[in-house]
């Protein structure tokens, strides 16, 4: 087969809920899963600065107003008006109830909806005051308070934006996240991470070594995977927090590293102790061990359903590797992948209705997803480049996967219809495994 920070820490941050009329807090007012939806035309006001001075720069408004806009254009699902095709922000900027704007102005330039603000800044806190406003009904959907410590405008900035995807969709996005990845220079490779938004990039290990399938605990403070740094495949699970390691899993032949459960408890792990690469469960307290296959062909991959009842593995006993599922007693085995000579790296999505994997087509591999029954098969990526190791963000609305050709890699962030592909990060050197972690706190 083919493949064998938290900153809440030093941050006081909290928002309270001002003014949520017409029980907008359960409403779903934009459908962006339904087939005839359209980006989400919004319009983003810089934010007034109510004592503009000395403590208060002019520019932070700007800054803010520009990091929503930031945030929101990664979702893919929202068209970010240009604020040069205003006809009033001067006059309503300030407004805080519904009858001092004029929504007729705002739906003259095609916004659906409209987010407004003020901000004030003292020696030791920000307050930013934030409205979200439906032009088509003129109603305040929200009007919240944000605090935090100075120069921190762009987690304010992040959780105005969560907040707006909340009210709309009832999802609170991506934001919050971070992407790991192996970086591999020759012979030798560590696991890396960087922002949704493409920022921070940080090494998490230094083994200097081979090293494969990052996976992600379920609360985002461990990270497991397979290294070679003692010369053979074994296990590691990482304490991101306190940079500790420890070795779980060195039997003889193959240890590669599967999918932690929903709880985190458990570790999905190919071994090859008994002589033939088989799935099992791995308690992470006490290292016990539960086999789940028996068979004579090769099973890799194990990926845990978000429920904890089903697992997703690659399997190549119809003849080549392709995607089954099974009962997470190991049970009721069931091919899910129909079409295509070879499909591996099954990644569940976080709702439980659709595995995310790569399979080969013209030669090369895309990205493909198809429902848990096995039906209804969609491509995903289309390109000229090897497109592989998808993995899910935590909404279900994104897959992230890595893209290569000739020399470059490239991790690219897709929206789960296959529109709106933007590069994460490229490099010369190979990128590759890309795993997308929970939500972080």
């Amino acid at each position: 087969m083919k493949k064998i920070y938290s900153i809440s820490a030093f941050i006081l941050f909290f928002c309270t809920l001002l003014t949520f009329s017409n029980g907008a807090a359960a409403k779903v007012y934009v459908d962006i899963d339904s087939p005839t939806f359209r980006l989400i035309p919004i319009a983003i006001c810089d934010f007034n600065n109510k004592l503009a001075g000395i403590n208060t720069p002019a520019e932070s408004g700007i800054a803010v107003s520009d990091y929503v806009r930031k945030d929101l254009s990664l979702t893919g699902i929202f068209n970010i008006l240009n604020k040069k095709s205003f006809l009033e922000e001067k006059d309503s900027t300030t407004a805080t109830t519904t009858e001092k704007i004029r929504f007729s102005d705002w739906a003259t330039i095609g916004a659906d909806y409209l987010l407004q603000g003020n901000i004030t800044q003292n020696d030791k806190e920000i307050i930013v005051e934030s409205r979200l406003f439906d032009v088509t009904r003129g109603e305040i959907l929200f009007n919240k308070r944000y605090r935090s410590e100075i120069n921190q405008l762009k987690t304010i900035s992040r959780a105005i934006a969560s907040d707006i995807l909340l009210t709309l969709t009832n999802d609170e996005g991506d934001f919050n996240t971070k992407i790991a990845f192996v970086f591999k220079k020759g012979s030798k490779s560590d696991i890396y991470a960087i922002n949704y938004d493409g920022s921070d990039l940080k090494s998490i290990t230094n083994h200097q070594s081979i090293i494969m399938t990052p996976r992600w605990s379920p609360d985002g403070n461990f990270l497991a995977f397979t290294s070679f740094k003692g010369g053979r495949p074994e296990i590691y699970i990482r304490n991101i927090k306190n940079s500790t390691e420890r070795k779980v899993a060195s039997f003889e032949g193959l240890n590669l590293c599967g999918a932690f459960s929903p709880d985190g408890r458990k570790l999905l792990l190919t071994l090859s102790k008994e002589g033939n690469e088989e799935i099992y469960i791995m308690e992470t307290d006490t290292l016990k061990l539960k086999r789940l296959t028996n068979n004579y062909s090769i099973d890799v991959s194990p990926a845990w359903s978000p429920d904890g009842t089903r697992i997703a593995f690659v399997s190549n006993r119809a003849g080549s590797p392709q995607i089954y599922t099974m009962d997470a007693s190991g049970n009721n085995v069931k091919r899910i992948t129909l079409e295509g000579s070879y499909n591996t790296s099954p990644s569940w999505s976080p709702r439980g209705d659709r595995i995310a994997y790569e399979g080969l087509i013209n030669n090369k591999y895309q990205i493909f997803f198809v429902d848990i029954e096995g039906n209804n098969p969609l491509q995903l990526t289309f390109d000229a480049a090897n497109n592989e190791s998808p993995s899910w963000s935590p909404s279900g609305r994104q897959i992230v996967y890595v893209s290569r050709k000739s020399s470059k890699s490239k991790i690219y962030i897709i929206n789960s219809n296959g529109l709106n592909p933007r590069v994460l990060i490229e490099n010369s050197y190979k990128l590759v495994m890309p795993a997308w972690s929970p939500r972080l706190k």
